[in-house]
């Protein structure tokens, strides 16, 4: 559940205070202060709902006294004109609110609706679609929610819940196996039970790898499909496996029917299109 997110209220209260700094004067100037409205947010595009429950907080932290009723749930196929929720009372506070809610509804339904589009290019395969940590600052927990609500899997949230070891880290520690030996060091001596992935380049690098062990799961980083089907081969289930590196819809199905486990695609939550909602006030 959304709610369950540490530091939701205080997120929306963020970008609330970034939207009405000292006063939405637009508002204020327009609409007395005892108007009364309705307000019904629409579908404009077809897609998958995500957000629900911030755009509910949203409204209800600029005023609880407006009454929100939730037509359509996170996870929902939405057609066009579908009414995704229905808001009544204060006027004033229902578009202070709207366009926080928009924005928050909007990015994340287009996250759900690009991943649901990708999921559903694996249907027969046994490969799982993964995010990454190119996420927006401070929306991580919800982008990453809106990939679930879409049909993908989360990859590791952070830094701190599993052990990455990409190019940089093995450059720097002196090799593969050094890079390993010291992680698994590091890990027994402070008491961490986490997971070791370990980025690979090319065959060479694969090769080493298998010989040296010590990891759980190695990604394969920008093979080409042909490639890839010989590493996935040589692992031969010994380890989990991963490509990355420049997988789109065009070449994602190609990809995993090399067999491969998972296959992580960072524009999933830092290269989308959000989902067009809008908020229809005074409706009839």
């Amino acid at each position: 559940m959304m709610t369950q997110i540490p530091n939701l209220d205080e997120l929306i209260r963020m970008a609330l205070r970034e939207d009405v700094g000292d006063g939405d004067h637009s508002t204020l100037a327009c609409i007395p202060s005892d108007a009364m409205g309705k307000a019904k947010m629409v579908a404009k595009k077809p897609g998958v709902l995500c957000g629900v429950e911030v755009g509910e907080r949203v409204f209800h932290l600029v005023n609880p006294e407006l009454k929100v009723s939730v037509m359509k749930h996170d996870g929902d196929q939405l057609a066009v004109g579908d009414i995704v929720m229905l808001v009544e009372g204060a006027a004033g506070s229902i578009l202070t609110a709207e366009r926080t809610a928009l924005n928050f509804m909007q990015r994340l339904s287009g996250i759900a609706t690009q991943t649901n589009i990708m999921v559903k290019m694996l249907d027969g395969l046994h490969t799982r679609l993964l995010d990454t940590r190119k996420t927006t600052p401070n929306m991580r927990l919800l982008e990453k929610y809106a990939v679930k609500c879409g049909g993908g899997t989360n990859h590791r949230i952070g830094l701190y819940d599993m052990v990455m070891l990409k190019d940089n880290h093995i450059d720097f520690a002196g090799g593969i196996e050094k890079a390993i030996d010291r992680t698994r060091q590091y890990l027994m001596e402070n008491h961490k039970d986490l997971r070791i992935e370990i980025e690979v380049r090319n065959m060479d690098e694969l090769e080493r790898v298998m010989q040296h062990g010590g990891v759980d799961r190695i990604m394969l980083d920008n093979f080409d499909t042909e490639t890839l089907k010989l590493a996935v081969k040589r692992i031969g289930g010994q380890y989990e496996t991963e490509a990355s590196g420049g997988i789109t819809d065009e070449t994602l199905r190609a990809y995993a029917e090399s067999g491969v486990d998972f296959i992580s695609v960072g524009a999933l939550t830092h290269h989308i299109k959000s989902l067009d909602l809008s908020l229809v006030s005074n409706f009839q």
